[in-house]
């Protein structure tokens, strides 16, 4: 049996669980409301302030949306109460990013200015001029939104110049070896 799949769901005080017909799940909270459709071979029961994700099957594929069922609604349970987020350093000399509007606009070495546009359901921060946060209610929304924001200059191995994920650890390369530096 899953370890994950057979741990019982709590949920907070003001956050509003409803089982819909065809296992549709609405989980509705201060952060915002999140809804999705599971397969039905997934039983989800709750009872109280708890809910509980059963398999209907012991078949591999059953078994392997029994622990993805969980963490799903637990997920969606998280960011509607709490929320999600997403931190990113900007390294290297000139580059910088801000906001305007509702615009993440970033200097990233290229001749012209890179900008992104804020997407429903997500907010964007710029604490400093090197770091960006990406918060939200949607885990997977968070962290496609982040990629696709490190994705317009990753980190390069030699200088570490770039966007990273905070704590993220960039293998650093030596350079030429041909002339000794004075």
């Amino acid at each position: 049996m899953s370890r994950i799949g057979r741990k019982p769901i709590q949920i907070p005080a003001g956050v509003d669980f409803k089982l819909e017909e065809g296992n549709l799940v609405t989980v509705k909270g201060p952060k915002g409301t999140l809804s999705q459709a599971f397969r039905p071979e997934i039983v989800i029961k709750k009872d109280g302030d708890t809910v509980v994700v059963e398999r209907t099957s012991e078949e591999k594929l059953v078994k392997s949306l029994h622990g993805l069922t969980r963490t799903l609604i637990h997920n969606m349970v998280v960011g509607v109460s709490e929320g999600f987020s997403k931190k990113l350093e900007v390294q290297g000399v000139g580059y910088r990013a801000a906001k305007q509007g509702k615009q993440l606009v970033m200097n990233l070495g290229y001749s012209h200015q890179v900008t992104m546009d804020e997407i429903e359901g997500i907010t964007i921060e710029v604490p400093g001029p090197n770091e960006i946060v990406i918060s939200g209610a949607d885990k997977q929304k968070v962290g496609q939104f982040a990629a696709e924001v490190r994705e317009k200059r990753p980190p390069e191995p030699y200088k570490g110049k770039g966007i990273r994920y905070a704590g993220e650890y960039v293998r650093r390369k030596e350079g030429k070896a041909g002339k000794a530096k004075k």
